[in-house]
């Protein structure tokens, strides 16, 4: 993957997809998930590997960010 980065934040998180080139030119989606709660000083973090393959880079970044969006809006 290219240096870019992609990070930004939705609904109290940072979202910071990422894309995994595999030898057979397939990319892995990758994502990391981070959330600062300042009302408890707690934080939280989740990874997620390989949520799917594609064909470029840029499916696989837009993949990971759609995932993420509906794993925030759907985890309660």
């Amino acid at each position: 993957m290219k240096n870019n980065n992609h990070s930004h934040r939705y609904n109290g998180y940072l979202v910071s997809p990422s894309a995994y080139r595999l030898p057979d030119g397939w990319f892995a989606a990758n994502l990391l998930l981070e959330r600062s709660d300042a009302a408890q000083a707690a934080s939280a973090a989740y990874t997620f590997h390989a949520l799917d393959y594609f064909d470029t880079e840029m499916q696989a970044l837009g993949h990971a960010s759609t995932w993420a969006r509906d794993w925030i809006d759907n985890r309660g």
